[in-house]
């Protein structure tokens, strides 16, 4: 994955694809609770812009931050990851 020239991206699972050019990536972190030390995840959505629809829903991809496509969209998907 060459990320070298990239500003800012992050890597997530695509939870939807039903939009025209556009999926819903799921960004998680994992956090410890100030209080009790418990670790939890918490979790955004961001919208991605898909110029082909080649992405599918379940798949692990990269996305790198852009300027507006439109109200929602300020992310482009890269590529897909690979886990190895």
């Amino acid at each position: 994955m060459n990320l070298d020239n990239q500003s800012k991206y992050l890597i997530g699972r695509i939870i939807s694809d039903k939009r025209d050019k556009t999926v819903t990536v799921r960004i998680d972190r994992k956090v410890k609770h100030p209080l009790y030390g418990k670790i939890i995840t918490r979790s955004k959505k961001y919208h991605a812009h898909d110029e082909h629809n080649q992405y599918k829903v379940g798949e692990l991809v990269a996305i790198s931050e852009i300027s507006p496509v439109s109200k929602t969209k300020s992310w482009r998907v890269i590529e897909a990851v690979k886990i190895s």
